[in-house]
């Protein structure tokens, strides 16, 4: 892999907020003829999460969720909305760790993330209606489908990463990470590789697209910046395209659960 001397990330200005239904490729293009922008050849689109959600109308109304039994149960251990905790429990396959306010769960995706990934921040309550977002159905054909969109004969050699904000073990504040990837090698084996030495390396690989996602988070911000799709330019990324699913590490493979 070669990055070479400068890497740019641009922040696209004049994304909307997104509806239900909205067509996300033609609001980057917008968005990019608004600032003078061309796509060139191995540009890399990074997208926040949840301008993907929306666009898929992932909306569920609290009012229409009838919690069960357990979720009623874990809201008096943790101190949250049993109809909240009953979606939570749906999108996930364990509860992995609580603690009051908090509920660590491992989606149906793979992904170990507080609250399965749900969230009522930065989305709109109409008319005084509790939602939450649930995040896409399948990241990763998510993002094949823009890539399809944006890059239809393949010529751009386009990469698509969606990311999100995730905290880690160990380790104060959130860092962005992918949810779903389409042209880049999501993780790339060092295996084998020698070292500035010549010796050979044996368990390294790299997150490539985790490490794109934190970059582009800096731009994106976490509360109300406004700015979900940020252009990612001058990388030079070798080796097979692979999904952002490929960086969940399996249970049996988890040191941690």
């Amino acid at each position: 892999m070669s990055v070479g001397h400068r890497v740019e990330y641009i922040a696209l200005e004049g994304i909307p907020h997104v509806e239900p239904g909205d067509d996300l490729a033609g609001l980057i293009r917008q968005a990019l003829a608004g600032m003078d922008l061309k796509l060139q050849r191995g540009d890399i689109l990074v997208l926040a999460q949840k301008v993907v959600s929306k666009a898929e109308g992932r909306y569920v109304r609290l009012a229409d969720v009838e919690p069960s039994v357990r979720a009623r149960v874990l809201a008096e251990s943790v101190g949250k909305d049993a109809r909240f905790l009953e979606i939570v429990l749906s999108e996930s396959e364990e509860v992995v760790k609580t603690r009051p306010n908090v509920v660590i769960a491992a989606h149906r995706l793979g992904f170990v993330m507080a609250n399965a990934g749900i969230d009522q921040s930065n989305i709109e309550h109409r008319d005084g209606e509790e939602r939450v977002l649930l995040l896409p159905e399948d990241p990763d054909g998510s993002a094949r489908q823009l890539k399809a969109s944006l890059d239809a004969d393949g010529a751009l050699e386009l990469g698509i990463v969606i990311n999100d904000s995730f905290g880690r073990p160990w380790r104060n504040g959130v860092v962005g990470v992918a949810l779903g990837a389409a042209g880049i090698p999501s993780l790339l084996s060092q295996i084998g590789v020698a070292d500035m030495f010549g010796r050979a390396m044996r368990v390294t690989e790299i997150a490539i697209a985790d490490e794109i996602s934190s970059a582009a988070s800096l731009l994106m911000g976490q509360a109300s910046a406004g700015l979900p799709v940020i252009l990612v330019r001058g990388l030079k990324l070798s080796g097979p395209s692979s999904p952002a699913l490929a960086l969940a590490r399996p249970k049996s493979q988890d040191m941690f659960r």
